[in-house]
């Protein structure tokens, strides 16, 4: 794997309340555990190397969709969620943003030693990863947050974001063990964040004059660079806009979900008796776990599963939130005793709804989506950000925090 995309972070302040933290580990580590089921452990590195899927999962789980708080909510939710089922999956998460990223070649040797892994080769590659995208790539971002995943098999993927305060935008790095050949050659899975001027990579292949002189500074023509990738500039509207979402993918989740033919046979396929906006959001989940990587250009058409924790473009439908997860639950715990027909419901409802998209081609108004979920807001338990703890909302909006305390 090579650079596979850019995005626009912006910067955001604010915490992910208990009530939406609590739901993204057990959503997220529901959908990891269901991407090993169905794929394997490599899957999951490939997935989470990917800047599109990494956006589309933090906004099926209720993140603000186009903010650099996804990163450090999903892979924080992923870490406690995982944590306890290690061992089961072969899937460990060390570090994570600020203080914990210090922790992680302790981490690392711990779980190298209980597993039989190169724990010295581990931390290496770890620190390597920092130090190349903090020192040799000048692109005036400064590393807070390091993830490093690795399997029982020693593959690995790292997920770590930088931030420029002058500018208010964030870049995460990708980086995956499947793609890297050589360290000071384009190591990268991809480097997501807006480009900003000249940008000084010491460890891009054509840069290999330079480190021969002493790592002499050459600087490479960005727009060259980017000419490579696949692009995804994530805007610095809050709101979720009709430009955002393509409309033949969302209607086709909108019409299996809510057309009572469609509807009864999608029930079917789960062998759940289920509320059409349950399906809605498990239709979406499913694409999640079983999706292609071209499925993924429009990470805001994930938000209509479980909305947005700051209100965009729905209020989070804690219900309807608690339902996905106990179906999910449901499946993979019926798998693991040998019963996949509700595991697997999924992989054909993904292949259902894809197949809705390209027969009946249907489009979605995005706008009257929006008032529609904002109109059952109450009635689906839906919350936000902003509202206090009794349910009102506050006089003050919440998310005028550190940006680190997200």
């Amino acid at each position: 794997m090579k650079r596979s995309g850019v995005a626009d972070l912006p910067l955001h302040g604010g915490r992910v309340p208990a009530w939406l933290a609590t739901r993204m580990v057990a959503l997220g580590s529901a959908i990891a555990e269901s991407v090993v089921h169905h794929y394997g452990r490599p899957a999951l590195l490939a997935r989470l190397s990917d800047p599109f899927w990494f956006q589309a999962l933090g906004s099926v789980m209720g993140m603000d969709w186009h903010s650099s708080g996804i990163t450090t909510s999903v892979m924080g939710a992923l870490k406690k969620g995982l944590a306890p089922k290690a061992a089961e999956l072969g899937i460990y998460i060390c570090g994570g943003r600020g203080k914990q990223s210090l922790r992680t070649p302790e981490e690392l040797r711990g779980i190298a030693d209980r597993v039989g892994m190169d724990g010295d080769r581990l931390v290496r590659t770890s620190r390597l990863t920092a130090r190349v995208d903090n020192n040799a790539v000048g692109d005036g971002f400064q590393i807070y947050l390091h993830s490093f995943v690795v399997t029982a098999d020693g593959d690995w993927a790292v997920v770590q974001q930088g931030m420029n305060a002058a500018s208010r935008l964030a870049r995460r790095y990708h980086w995956h063990s499947a793609g890297v050949r050589d360290f000071t050659a384009d190591p990268h899975a991809a480097i997501v964040g807006a480009p900003e001027g000249m940008i000084q990579n010491l460890v891009d292949r054509r840069a290999r004059p330079a480190q021969d002189a002493l790592l002499t500074i050459v600087k490479d023509d960005p727009d060259r660079t980017v000419a490579t990738f696949r692009q995804l500039h994530m805007p610095g509207h809050h709101d979720v806009r009709a430009a955002d979402v393509q409309f033949r993918r969302l209607g086709a989740v909108l019409a299996l979900a809510h057309e009572r033919d469609l509807h009864d046979f999608a029930e079917l396929l789960l062998l759940e008796q289920l509320g059409p906006r349950t399906l809605q959001s498990l239709a979406l989940i499913a694409e999640v776990v079983h999706g292609t990587p071209t499925r993924f250009d429009d990470p805001a058409r994930f938000t209509f599963a479980h909305g947005g924790k700051d209100g965009h473009p729905f209020p989070v439908p804690l219900r309807i939130y608690d339902e996905s997860i106990a179906v999910l639950r449901r499946a993979l715990a019926a798998a693991k005793l040998g019963h996949s027909e509700k595991l697997d419901g999924f992989t054909r409802l993904d292949a259902f709804s894809r197949a809705v998209e390209a027969v009946r081609q249907p489009d979605a108004d995005v706008a009257a989506v929006i008032a529609h979920e904002r109109s059952m807001a109450a009635a689906h338990g839906g919350r936000t950000v902003f509202d206090a703890p009794g349910g009102g909302r506050t006089a003050r909006r919440r998310e005028q925090l550190s940006l680190f305390e997200r």
